[in-house]
């Protein structure tokens, strides 16, 4: 049997054990093992190993468990509670003011904690209802939480990002850089078509009438203020003696955590039980994602000792003929069919070893790539008929709003991610030009 046959049997076997609802890592894992003792006999398991031991010895892998750790304190504690009681001071009199204000929550929610699953459990635990109770339309709601909370997969501290630095052994530092014009851009895009849409339409984003503004005390409302940008100083001064080069991004992590904690217990908000669930579901998320990356990383050591990927990047540019960009763009469209029955860390996982090193093989830049599969990834999360998020807001939504309403709610959404990665690549600066002037200097 050819190592091209072998290779494509290893990735038909990994899908099937997928699709029989296998834990990810086990049947990632477990192929790469037995392909490995099949091929090369016992002596074929040092290629997994030695893979997965230089993981071991990456030190930047210290970070993920702090920014996991500092996201759930800010979100047990109850500080991003603040952050929605100031949007809905400040922005309330604009028409759309509170749906602008929740992509704003969202956006300091993703530098908090990395993760569009917490953004998406605050925005319908919190905005949520009282979008609904402000009279706003439920489409246009629950098509703004599910929008929001996917930027927290591409502004820093990304967890996706740090994973695919470890698999694409790219660094974790260029890569957060790279995504926060792209996801600020799209956050941007995000508010002007609310703003417009209310504009044209106010019914769907009423503004709070002036006698209920006129109710809350100046004093209140600078308080609020005080403590809604609370978040965006733990972030700043974990960012700011980084990008100044002042510490390392590991020592960055532990400042953001420590922040974190102690901003709790000003606040008296750091309780036993709080601090017993931020390490609880710290360790768990931490525990699942590293699993997964050992898993990757060996189906990817065996997939490669193959020479699969050359096998397929002759198929495709020699056989076939394909330009690269064509090449690109299959890609892409491939990540947003993966994403209507997996989630993002499953689909890296999956298509990395396959899809890192033939971008590379292509000459295109690994970390404006890293970009773009966020992007589309962000893109696959709320694609019907089985986008990520789409259930997941079926699940926090209140009975009112219908699955399909849900469907129909994300779709401008949808359209104005796909402009968003369309400008990224027609212009790489955009996602480039941060990291190259940092690391430049």
């Amino acid at each position: 049997m050819s190592y091209e046959m072998i290779a494509l049997l290893m990735f038909a076997s990994m899908m099937a054990m997928l699709m029989t609802g296998q834990r990810v890592f086990g049947a990632i894992g477990g192929i790469a093992t037995i392909a490995a003792l099949l091929l090369w006999g016992p002596g074929g398991s040092e290629i997994p190993f030695s893979s997965v031991m230089k993981l071991m010895k990456w030190y930047p892998m210290l970070t993920l468990p702090m920014f996991i750790f500092m996201g759930f304190v800010l979100s047990e504690s109850r500080i991003a509670d603040d952050l929605y009681r100031m949007f809905h001071v400040w922005m309330g009199p604009v028409k759309g003011g509170l749906a602008i204000g929740t992509i704003g929550l969202m956006v300091l929610i993703s530098a908090m904690n990395g993760l569009s699953v917490a953004g998406m459990a605050i925005g319908a635990t919190i905005a949520l209802p009282e979008l609904l109770k402000r009279n706003y339309d439920k489409r246009m709601v629950t098509g703004v939480i599910q929008a929001g909370s996917s930027l927290g997969i591409l502004v820093p501290p990304s967890v996706v990002l740090v994973l695919y630095a470890m698999i694409a052994r790219q660094p974790v530092g260029q890569l957060w850089l790279a995504g926060v014009v792209p996801g600020l851009m799209m956050a941007v895009l995000f508010v002007l078509y609310i703003y417009i849409r209310c504009k044209v339409q106010p019914k769907l984003g009423p503004a709070i009438e002036a006698a209920e503004l006129e109710q809350i005390p100046k004093a209140e409302k600078y308080r609020l203020l005080l403590a809604g940008l609370l978040p965006v100083g733990i972030f700043a001064s974990m960012m700011v003696p980084f990008l100044n080069g002042w510490t390392s991004l590991v020592e960055s992590s532990a400042i953001g955590a420590m922040a974190a904690f102690l901003a709790a217990v000003i606040k008296r908000r750091m309780t036993w039980s709080v601090f017993e669930a931020s390490l609880k579901q710290t360790l768990g998320i931490s525990c699942m994602f590293l699993w997964i990356v050992l898993a990757a990383l060996s189906f990817g050591a065996v997939f490669d000792g193959l020479g699969a990927v050359r096998a397929i990047e002759g198929l495709f540019t020699d056989q076939l003929g394909l330009n690269p960009w064509v090449i690109l763009i299959l890609m892409q469209l491939s990540f947003i069919l993966m994403g209507t029955f997996l989630d993002d860390t499953a689909m890296l996982v999956i298509v990395a070893p396959l899809y890192v090193p033939l971008v590379k093989v292509l000459g295109f830049d690994l970390i404006w790539y890293g970009v773009l599969y966020t992007i589309t990834t962000q893109i696959a999360y709320m694609t019907p008929p089985f986008g990520y998020n789409l259930f997941l807001m079926r699940a926090m939504a209140p009975p009112e709003i219908t699955l399909k309403d849900i469907y129909s709610s994300i779709t401008p959404f949808v359209l104005v991610m796909m402009l968003a990665l369309i400008l990224v690549m027609l212009l790489p600066d955009l996602a480039m030009w941060l990291p190259n002037y940092v690391y430049g200097r």
